[in-house]
């Protein structure tokens, strides 16, 4: 069996350009490709809380986060009337399983009565910095809502994600009994 090397450098974005999926080029620092970065930023960063957590039931539903992520960044990539063959967009269905785990997560959970600093464990501040960094996708996703057309479930999608985020830190640091350290004003 022959086998064919592929060369990750291609060369095309020397001069700070890069090809949207259709084929359109556009430079590096587009709008649209900030937000595909930020994306890719915090699939990363759950890829390094995978790697500090041992609970099976998280470490679960950050691999289905990681997925998701990649089809949201592949639909944020493509403009409307492009889609990529055998890709997917966000969908009802997403969002309503982000949901499903939320509420199934926070039945486990103790009631905020006050605000939290991010922290605990290693899971679980790592988490938290997943979460500022969705937090970042978001704003730069509505940015990007009020220049083109992307529908209306990446904007939801990353706005559950961030909330699915929070609980999931509170509830690493649940499981390991770690407290949560209030924020004290003043």
């Amino acid at each position: 069996m022959r086998t064919v090397n592929v060369k990750i450098y291609t060369r095309t974005g020397d001069k700070g350009e890069t090809t949207l999926f259709g084929g359109k080029r556009v430079p590096k620092d587009n709008l649209r490709i900030e937000v595909c970065g930020t994306i890719d930023e915090l699939n990363s960063i759950i890829g390094v809380c995978r790697s500090t957590n041992s609970v099976k039931a998280i470490d679960t539903v950050l691999a289905e986060i990681q997925a998701d992520l990649f089809a949201l960044g592949a639909d944020l990539a493509a403009p409307r009337g492009k889609v990529k063959i055998g890709s997917r967009r966000p969908d009802q269905s997403d969002l309503t399983r982000l949901e499903r785990h939320i509420d199934a997560i926070e039945l486990n959970l103790e009631r905020l009565k006050n605000f939290i600093l991010p922290g605990g464990n290693r899971t679980a501040a790592l988490i938290h910095m997943s979460r500022t960094v969705c937090r970042r996708a978001e704003r730069l996703i509505v940015s990007l809502a009020r220049k083109e057309k992307i529908g209306v479930n990446p904007l939801r999608y990353i706005n559950r994600l961030s909330d699915l985020l929070f609980v999931l830190a509170r509830w690493s640091n649940a499981l390991s009994g770690t407290n949560e350290e209030k924020w004290i004003s003043g």
